[in-house]
């Protein structure tokens, strides 16, 4: 017998940074459990205390960190945090890290010390790179980043907006896209409507995506 015919395989390991209700990493830890995503979840960090993300990863005996930010205008404060966000999130050896509605810029630190393990889901359509414009079946439509992209859509009358899983890279917003859905704009949309038709796609392309960039930092 191979004397590693008893050795455990182990599962990959994702860690969820999140800012708020955390219907997004509900979508995620549910996908874990019917084997949609094949991996479990080992912590949530949150810089929120009030965060139903961490009341959703309790319930569901995955570990919590709680990480307060004292001022992100300050650099060295945010460089601090990062440096400290690092640690955290990497003693728990993660193999992806997912940003499922985290509120924060991540800066150089953190992110040079997870290259390429690093997505993030976005509400609304983003194109590779840092273009002005992403195509959809309504032709090129402008590229919305930022925290507000569901006041923007609907500011600009876009015909449609949608959801986009993406690497993050030091750009914000920019980095390659894993999937992307679009969602069109009725018209009597207000942006709470919008906002939760825009989670569904969420919801469904997040498992999916996190799956196919487990599959990459594998291969």
């Amino acid at each position: 017998m191979s004397s590693n015919a008893n050795e455990q395989v182990r599962v990959p390991r994702i860690a969820v940074l999140a800012s708020g209700s955390g219907t997004n990493l509900q979508a995620l830890l549910d996908a874990t459990v019917c084997g949609t995503v094949s991996a479990e979840v080992a912590v949530v960090v949150s810089d929120r205390a009030q965060a139903g993300a961490l009341q959703r990863a309790a319930a569901a005996g995955v570990a919590t960190v709680l990480l307060p930010l004292a001022d992100r205008r300050d650099p060295v404060v945010r460089e601090t945090y990062d440096r400290r966000l690092a640690v955290v999130t990497g003693a728990f050896e993660p193999n992806l890290i997912v940003l499922a509605g985290w509120m924060l810029i991540l800066g150089p630190r953190f992110l040079n010390t997870f290259p390429g393990r690093i997505v993030n889901v976005h509400p609304a359509l983003l194109p590779d790179g840092e273009g002005a414009e992403v195509l959809t079946s309504y032709g090129c439509l402008p590229a919305l980043r930022g925290a507000r992209t569901v006041r923007d859509a609907l500011r600009q009358r876009l015909p449609a907006t949608g959801a986009t899983v993406h690497y993050v890279t030091n750009a914000v917003d920019c980095g390659p896209v894993i999937l992307r859905e679009e969602v069109p704009i009725l018209p009597d949309d207000d942006e709470v409507q919008l906002h939760e038709r825009i989670k569904i796609v969420e919801h469904r392309l997040l498992p999916r995506a996190v799956a196919m960039a487990l599959a990459a930092v594998s291969a």
